[in-house]
């Protein structure tokens, strides 16, 4: 896995996000599979990044601000929005049905997602199918 801090050509937000590789980077780049989140263009380039190097005199890392965290929950809250939105929920048969569209060109009118465990999900990437795992948690505040 590769951490890339990339930025928006059209309303110069700077995010980051994780690739299998660089080659996997510029496949979904080329594919036009990468837009920004906040304005949906697709010009998206990697910016610089300084290196995560490791310093020996500090032995944790800081932990994180409160406002900090309150933007990653807010963040993933989103994602999980627009995927509720536009994708069917399968539950726990996602590798099941995963494989019925990859195999049997099964048509559906949205993605799909659902709950796999990373068995599945490593059993699905050997078979060439395009699977993505992300965090999701069920937001119990008022």
């Amino acid at each position: 896995m590769i951490k890339y801090q990339l930025i928006c050509n059209d309303c110069n937000l700077v995010f980051d996000s994780w690739f299998a590789s660089s080659k996997e980077f510029e496949r979904l780049k080329k594919k036009k599979f990468l837009s920004c989140h906040k304005c949906n263009s697709i010009q998206i380039e990697k910016s610089l990044m300084k290196p995560n190097v490791l310093n020996k005199n500090k032995s944790h890392r800081e932990p994180i601000s409160k406002d900090v965290n309150l933007n990653i929950k807010r963040t993933i809250k989103e994602y999980q929005n627009f995927i509720k939105k536009n994708f069917d929920y399968v539950g726990s048969n996602f590798a099941y049905e995963a494989r019925s569209i990859h195999y049997e060109k099964k048509k559906r009118k949205k993605g799909i997602f659902g709950k796999a465990s990373k068995q599945d999900l490593t059993e699905l990437k050997e078979e060439g199918i395009e699977s993505q795992s992300i965090p999701w948690f069920d937001d119990k505040s008022n």
